[in-house]
């Protein structure tokens, strides 16, 4: 995930305002924004769209792959009309990008829009995203790393619930076709209860959690992947965190990296107003040189602990093989003592 990148990325997002032909002005500042809206359902042998907001794809297999995946699923593939384009490190330019977005948000026969990978470059589009024709035509939104900037810009200028999960070219091995199966088709009222596996040792060390602060509490999830949260902050594709659980997980950084990004959190007041927190994987989050540093249960003791909300780490949320697929902005209840939470409310529309 190139997110040095990224970072410049969002700057040069906010000067795309003037350039966005097709997209509405934004809908509503997200501090006012508080009714939900609830995708489609999705069932077997309904067509679900592939589109690319983020990175290229430089092998024209992984396409191949995703397009097999979800037909494996038992659904019909239709591919945004830029999917295999490149402009630098972008799949496409920012129009280009947009448009797919916005063309299968529109399209009556798509009944979900599969993100094909993430890498940087989506909030780059959000300024020329329609937020009005995504609203009238509520759909499954699937993906996750920098997808995390779509999950967030529609949840804030929309209220419309998208999915944190698999991108179309991860890794979609048994536990992540059930979790898919479970969700959309099934619509069942999710248990997330990490899986563990204690291979050929005494006590399992895979998937683990460790309990910061105990308790329960019920709430609406927001998040996603940290570098990308906080890199929209001050901008108005973030959600009001009052009342809300946060999730958040990374992948290669610096555990004094992951301080400063809570930290940002912090000042801007996001981690205040959260009444739990769930830390998914952090994967390969290694310190690199200086004269020390922070320990990742020492960063969690100093920004997670003092708010005194319920609160774990290591739930199956990353970039990790096996991971949930989660509602964001549905409303679940946290355990912290056990390690877990759960939906409260279905989160699509009645058939």
């Amino acid at each position: 995930m190139d997110k040095r990148q990224f970072i410049k990325n969002c700057a040069l997002a906010a000067t795309l305002i003037p350039l966005a032909s097709c997209a509405s002005v934004i809908a509503a500042p997200a501090s006012k924004l508080t009714n939900r809206i609830l995708p489609v359902q999705l069932n077997p042998g309904d067509t679900v769209a592939l589109v690319s907001p983020s990175k290229a794809t430089d092998n024209m297999l992984d396409l191949q792959i995703a397009t097999e995946v979800m037909q494996a699923l038992g659904l019909k593939v239709k591919t945004g009309k830029h999917l295999a384009s490149r402009r630098g490190h972008l799949a496409g330019t920012d129009a280009e990008r947009a448009s797919d977005i916005n063309a299968m948000f529109a399209d009556k026969e798509v009944k979900a829009i599969i993100c094909l990978r993430g890498g940087s470059g989506a909030a780059r589009v959000l300024p020329l995203l329609d937020y009005p024709l995504i609203r009238n035509n509520p759909k499954i939104l699937l993906g996750y790393s920098d997808i995390t900037a779509l999950h967030n810009a529609i949840g804030a200028q929309t209220g419309l619930v998208t999915f944190h999960g698999p991108n179309g070219t991860g890794s979609w091995n048994s536990f992540n076709a059930d979790q898919f199966r479970r969700v959309f088709f099934e619509r069942e009222l999710m248990q997330y209860q990490n899986v563990l596996d204690a291979k050929d040792e005494l006590a399992p060390r895979q998937n683990r959690t460790i309990t910061i602060t105990p308790g329960k509490v019920q709430g609406e999830l927001v998040g996603g992947n940290l570098t990308v949260l906080t890199s929209l902050a001050g901008s108005s594709y973030l959600p009001d965190f009052t009342g809300k659980i946060l999730f958040i997980e990374d992948v290669e950084e610096a555990p004094y990296r992951v301080d400063r990004m809570l930290s940002t959190l912090k000042l801007m007041g996001a981690l205040d107003k959260i009444a739990g927190f769930i830390f998914g994987e952090c994967t390969d989050c290694r310190p690199s040189g200086g004269y020390g540093w922070l320990t990742m249960d020492q960063i969690f003791d100093d920004h997670i602990k003092p708010l005194n909300i319920p609160a774990y780490r290591g739930a199956m949320i990353g970039h990790i093989k096996q991971q949930f697929i989660l509602p964001v902005g549905a409303k679940v209840e946290l355990d912290a003592t056990a390690g877990s939470f759960r939906m409260l409310e279905q989160a699509f529309q009645p058939s």
